[in-house]
Order: structure tokens, then sequence, then C-alpha cells
């Protein structure tokens, strides 16, 4: 086994980042912005605690 030190930024920003791609197209369909925001931070908070069990 290997010891890989987690990187708590660089997680919350790629699962924001691939959040977003999904919530930028959805507030182009006319979905409310402040929803779109929320399901990225939820999904990036969630992305990072599942990173962090695992």
């Amino acid at each position: 086994m290997h010891n890989v030190q987690k990187d708590w930024i660089s997680a919350i920003a790629i699962a924001a980042l691939g959040a977003g791609v999904i919530t930028t197209l959805a507030v182009s369909q006319g979905q409310n912005p402040f929803v779109g925001l929320g399901i990225t931070l939820f999904s990036a908070i969630s992305a990072v605690i599942i990173d962090h069990l695992m």
C-alpha cells in the first residue's frame, strides 16, 4: 500500500468544476441560478466527503 495525502483544495475545485459544467447547462435552459449554485456546492461537498472517507 502507498500513503496518499489528501489535497482538500484540489478535490473541492475538481468536484466544483465537474458539477459546475452540468449546472451551467441547466441554468442556460432556464433553471434559477441560485438553485444551480446550491446544487454545485452540495455536489462538491458531497464528493469531497466521499473522497475523504474512501
